[in-house]
């Protein structure tokens, strides 16, 4: 077994390029760097610098690396590829120049992310299904060509792609050598999904991970309340790997059982957060995984 563990700028509450609620990129730099972890992922494009010649020296200093970025947004319409295009080219240069692997494409979703209120269907019709299909392996196919990166879709909550069907589906309809999937632990089981099992069926597909767990009281109430995905998450819906109810001594013997070759991202979602908390988080989640031989 091959496997890297890093954390994401989403462990520190940060959702957006910029917002007051975030703490800045420097913070989690070195705060990421302090807690002992060696790689990072980029966030959303602009939260970093943007110019590679600015960031490398930074990255260096936090003795960290990059190992990947990510494009969230439609990808299943008709106009899709052209309106992704130019986040896409921006976003992989930046991830090519720092030395990333991976660009992670994620759909759109079908709530506003803060109120909770439906501004898409849920589900994609037959076409809208083919479409995302074409897309993600255009993308993937284009990025390998033109900047060395490999696609991993990442199924996220409240997207038409988020369910384990919904996920098998699309494992099923897309090019393997074209885009890959990543893995979400704490999203997987929010949609109610099992990743031990789904990782142990579909390991071959799965190049990247994000390690959290959840909080399947919370996830009750949620459903309960019909909260939105930002309450549930204020609500404390995601928790870090040693205390939510994910099972990650079975996930940790299904990655040795599986052999597996990979990275895996502590990424523990948590918008907004208090400026103290996330370091410790970010200590206890390494210290657990380490516990685990996964550090």
């Amino acid at each position: 077994m091959k496997f890297e563990l890093g954390i994401g700028p989403d462990s520190w509450g940060v959702w957006f390029p910029s917002d007051p609620l975030q703490p800045p990129f420097e913070q989690f730099l070195q705060e990421a760097s302090k807690a002992g972890y060696r790689t990072v992922e980029l966030g959303p494009y602009g939260y970093m610098p943007t110019n590679a010649r600015e960031l490398l020296p930074i990255l260096d200093r936090s003795m960290l690396r990059v190992s990947a970025g990510f494009v969230f947004g439609d990808l299943h319409s008709p106009d899709s590829w052209e309106q992704r295009k130019p986040e896409v080219d921006s976003v992989c240069t930046l991830l090519q120049q720092v030395g990333a692997e991976f660009c992670l494409l994620t759909e759109a979703m079908y709530t506003d992310l803060r109120t909770g209120v439906q501004v898409a269907p849920s589900e994609l019709n037959h076409e809208e299904i083919s479409m995302l299909v074409e897309n993600s392996n255009r993308i993937g196919a284009y990025i390998a060509e033109r900047f060395g990166l490999r696609a991993a879709f990442h199924p996220h909550a409240q997207t038409p792609i988020e369910f384990e069907d919904q996920i098998e589906l699309y494992l099923q309809m897309t090019d393997p050598t074209a885009v890959g999937l990543c893995l979400d632990t704490g999203h997987h089981a929010y949609c109610g999904g099992d990743p031990v099992a789904f990782l142990r069926r579909h390991h071959e597909r799965i190049p990247y991970l994000h390690i959290k767990s959840v909080s399947q009281a919370v996830i009750t109430e949620v459903a309960q309340r019909s909260l939105s995905f930002a309450e549930a998450v204020q609500l404390g819906a995601f928790t870090e790997p040693k205390a939510g109810n994910v099972d990650f001594l079975g996930f940790r013997d299904a990655l040795r059982d599986v052999n597996y070759q990979g990275m895996g991202i502590v990424e523990q979602d948590c918008y907004p957060v208090a400026a103290d908390k996330p370091y410790p988080i970010a200590v206890s989640t390494r210290e657990y995984m380490s516990g685990l031989g996964l550090a």
